[in-house]
């Protein structure tokens, strides 16, 4: 298991209250021992104008559970932080109704860096984005 912090979907879920997570619908719903497994619906929140999901809510979906990951392999959470310093992302098929699903796991783990990749499902598993997230680690003030 890569995680430093015991990650229960409970505590994991209630990080994003009052949050665009929460705001979105997200959901964590599996924890393995080097992934993060999450959902999100695909309706009025997370739909553009032409009732597709929005790719910006994907991106949010990617670097909201890539930073969860990042924070549950830090030493000691009271004395560090994660900040995202870059994502991307690549939209390969749309999505109109229904849940989309993700899996985010690390490319890699450095000392300050870290690199995590995060495919997203709809319900038929079929891959519709891959996300790229990177993150660094930063000590709190």
């Amino acid at each position: 298991m890569i995680w430093k912090n015991e990650p229960k979907l409970k505590a994991l879920n209630n990080i994003h209250k009052n949050t665009l997570g929460s705001h979105l619908g997200i959901e964590i719903i599996e924890v393995g021992d080097d992934y993060i497994k999450a959902k999100m619906p695909v309706d009025h929140r997370t739909k553009q104008p032409m009732g597709l999901l929005h790719g910006g809510a994907s991106v949010a979906l990617s670097e909201s559970i890539g930073s969860i990951a990042a924070v549950l392999i830090l030493e000691d959470i009271t004395k560090e932080s994660i900040v995202g310093i870059e994502i991307n992302a690549n939209h390969l098929k749309s999505v109109k109704s229904g849940y989309v699903y993700s899996i985010t796991k690390p490319i890699r783990i450095g000392r300050r860096i870290q690199v995590w990749n995060t495919e997203i499902f709809n319900e038929s598993t079929e891959l519709i984005c891959i996300s790229k997230l990177t993150t660094m680690r930063v000590e709190r003030k």
